[in-house]
């Protein structure tokens, strides 16, 4: 991941190209291949009237642009939201807690100290996980 910032778009897209120039030199001094289909571009500002298109070239093409990608299992998106991440988290918890809770019923089923076990080890790290990434976002409100 390459992260630049600038004073206008077109100042943080010049960085980036220059940037990733650099990252290309150094592939082909060490013979290796970076393929531009595999790579996304994403411009992230909270600002609203401004030049959302950015042209990064990779072997003369332009990388693709998109408004959220998943990096380090962290959901991004452009305006800094996190709101794709927050409801893929809670889509995975209500998967691990529908599943607990046909194992939890009151008469059969797992012990409380078994359901607890699960719940810190499934639950809370899928919440916990990148909260001061998430944290930092939301001191900034």
């Amino acid at each position: 991941m390459i992260l630049t910032r600038g004073d206008t778009v077109a100042e943080a897209e010049n960085y980036m190209n220059l940037e990733v120039m650099k990252i290309l030199e150094w592939v082909i001094n060490n013979k290796l291949k970076f393929y531009e289909t595999k790579s996304n571009v994403m411009h992230m500002s909270r600002r609203r009237r401004e030049k959302k298109e950015i042209e990064i070239y990779v072997n003369n093409k332009i990388l693709k642009q998109v408004n959220s990608l998943k990096y380090l299992s962290i959901i991004f998106d452009s305006k800094w939201t996190l709101i794709d991440h927050i409801n893929y988290i809670e889509e995975e918890c209500s998967k691990l807690i529908l599943s607990l809770s046909t194992s939890a019923k009151i008469t059969w089923g797992l012990k409380h100290e078994a359901l607890k076990t699960v719940y810190t080890g499934g639950i809370l790290p899928l919440l916990l996980y990148g909260a001061p990434v998430w944290k930092s976002v939301f001191n900034r409100f």
